[in-house]
């Protein structure tokens, strides 16, 4: 299984969250997953909102068009990405 997979209207994407971080920043891969690191604390859901903000700022797709599938209150969390374009998010992820 990758860290990225087809779905519906776009992709899934499974993701290694990392709150508290210095920045916010695409880390690598960790097993099946990708690593992003995130500025904002695990606290009221503000972890999770930095996170899609920070996927829709570098995928350039709307926050509205990213959903977190499952993990809502773990590190480990799939994300549903509207896409037209697959390869372009995976590009713009990992370049």
């Amino acid at each position: 299984m990758s860290w990225i997979e087809p779905f519906e209207n776009g992709v899934t994407v499974n993701i290694r969250a990392l709150p508290n971080a210095d920045r916010n920043e695409i880390s690598g891969i960790h097993g099946n997953a990708l690593k992003v690191r995130v500025q904002s604390p695990p606290v009221d859901g503000k972890a999770n909102k930095a996170l899609i903000k920070f996927i829709s700022k570098k995928t350039r797709i709307s926050k509205s068009k990213i959903t977190i599938l499952r993990g809502l209150k773990g590190r480990d969390k799939t994300i549903a990405i509207t896409t037209e374009s697959p390869e372009a998010v995976k590009h713009a992820l990992i370049g």
